[in-house]
């Protein structure tokens, strides 16, 4: 428990210092996700939930608030008490990539959270179908070329990590593929392996059961190193578009106004959640990496990754749906 000391409290307004308890948390604590259930947000949030609960000492249940690419689970929050009892599971998806395309979304990433720290990433793979019988980056880069505008790639919605992790590798590829939008990741997958597109950015939990299975072709993973669990497919970077880099990026934050002594006592449970062995192996088991950062880390991080896909977004004229 936390004993609340008003000597701690950082200088604002008697309503954020009353959202301090005497003790916190005394109560059951929603973490939201803002996607819904069964993807990669959705399994870290809920190993994050189960373990922070014991570190607590009190019950951290999840709650989905999916819909706009995320941003309506990020307004709910933002508007939310200050008082450490609504979280967020934030991913760069939404902070970083839908943030531009939902201007009016009535909160701004920037001011609107406290933020309490980074926790984990988790590359995706840009797959395709074995009857394109593509191989590899550059093969699939020839054949779009001599057919421009005739191939197609599946996404999972607009300010997907899948949908821009797609426009920038075409981007530097210098290449014409359609966008064929589906409403999920899971409809997207299946509309690969129904051959209906392609190829498609798939996120890990989802691609390394299809590759052990050869039910999909993996030609490059998004990170800058190559993924432990698929140890023989290269890196995009490595295949010769230089610098390319994406992945789903996770952080929990807490609306604005949060009392420091919450924002420090949640820090280090999460801390302590993600040095656990158990949380550790299940992560890697899913392919998500610890990157677990402080909240004075943060808006540095945000403005950069921000600015990286608002560019991205402008230059390819993506917009909402």
């Amino acid at each position: 428990m936390l004993a609340a000391s008003t000597g701690l409290l950082p200088r604002g307004s008697l309503a954020q210092q009353a959202a301090a308890p005497g003790t916190y948390p005394d109560r059951t604590v929603t973490l939201v996700v803002s996607w819904a259930p069964g993807g990669s947000t959705d399994f870290v949030g809920r190993l994050l939930a189960q373990q922070m609960s014991k570190e607590l000492g009190q019950q951290v249940v999840v709650e989905n608030r999916a819909g706009a690419s995320g941003t309506i689970g990020h307004l709910y929050v933002a508007r939310a008490r200050p008082d450490g009892y609504t979280l967020l599971m934030g991913v760069n998806s939404t902070y970083a990539m839908a943030t531009h395309l939902f201007p009016q979304k009535g909160y701004d990433d920037a001011t609107s959270f406290a933020p309490i720290g980074r926790i984990a990433e988790t590359p995706i793979f840009l797959c395709v179908r074995p009857q394109t019988g593509i191989k590899s980056v550059q093969e699939l880069i020839a054949k779009a070329k001599a057919a421009p505008g005739k191939m197609s790639y599946a996404s999972s919605g607009a300010g997907s990590s899948a949908h821009l992790a797609t426009e920038l590798f075409l981007k530097m590829a210098d290449i014409q593929v359609m966008n064929v939008t589906y409403r999920g990741g899971a409809p997207a997958v299946q509309a690969m392996l129904a051959g209906d597109v392609e190829m498609a950015f798939v996120d890990a939990v989802t691609a390394l059961p299809l590759i052990a299975a050869k039910e999909v072709v993996p030609i490059g993973v998004s990170s800058l190193t190559r993924n432990p669990l698929a140890p023989d497919v290269p890196t995009i970077d490595e295949a010769g578009l230089k610098g390319f880099e994406c992945s789903s990026q996770f952080a929990l934050l807490a609306p604005a106004g949060t009392p420091e002594p919450i924002i420090r006592r949640l820090h280090t449970a999460m801390a302590n959640t993600m040095k656990d062995p158990g949380v550790l192996e299940r992560l890697r088991q899913a392919s998500n990496f610890p990157t677990v950062g402080t909240p004075e880390a943060f808006p540095a991080y945000l403005a950069a990754e921000s600015a990286k896909w608002g560019e991205v977004i402008r230059t390819r004229g993506i917009t909402a749906e």
